[in-house]
Parts: structure tokens; C-alpha cells; sequence
């Protein structure tokens, strides 16, 4: 809190979700972990293959907040909203 109140410019509460590259040496290990990946929730997930033939299998997740908290050095919210959104991050860390 004290951070925000000498804040003079915008302050943005953001949580980036998981995200996990792996780079395969076949289409079938990257395929296989794709399978895995969305069957344990990671819908973001994809395969990737690039001009030289490399297979990039990336595990994402999609959970992530961004929330403004002030405008201009104004703070736009209340203290008890910042508790609640700090213990909304975490929840998603721990689901991460």
C-alpha cells in the first residue's frame, strides 16, 4: 500500500500465466505430450514447427489477472479490494 500511494503513474496488479517450452525431437513425443498437456487442463497448449524442422511443443496455461489499481498517481480501489485480488493471484500460483 505504501508503494501505490507515492505511485504518480498508472500501477497494473498482473499475473502471467504458466508457461513451458519443450523442444521434441519427433512429432509423435510432441504429440504425445500435447495429449497430456490439455488432458491435464493446459488448453493453451500447442506444437510449433519451425523452418529448419525443430518441433517446439509449448505447455500454457490460462490463468492470468490484470487489473488497473490506480490512474495517474489516483488510487482507484480500496485497500480490502487489493487483499482480495492479492489472495486471487495466489490461488492461480498455486494452480499454476
Amino acid at each position: 500500500m505504501t508503494a501505490l500511494e507515492k505511485a504518480t503513474g498508472d500501477v497494473v496488479l498482473k499475473f502471467e500465466p504458466f508457461v513451458l517450452h519443450v523442444l521434441c525431437q519427433e512429432l509423435q513425443d510432441a504429440q504425445l505430450l500435447h495429449s497430456a498437456a490439455i488432458d491435464s487442463g493446459f488448453r493453451n497448449s500447442g506444437i510449433t514447427v519451425g523452418r529448419g524442422g525443430k518441433i517446439m511443443m509449448a505447455v500454457r496455461s490460462t490463468l492470468c489477472l490484470e487489473v488497473p489499481l490506480s490512474h495517474k498517481g489516483k488510487l482507484m480501489v480500496s485497500e480490502e479490494y487489493i487483499e482480495f485480488l492479492i489472495r486471487v493471484a495466489n490461488r492461480k500460483m498455486e494452480e499454476n
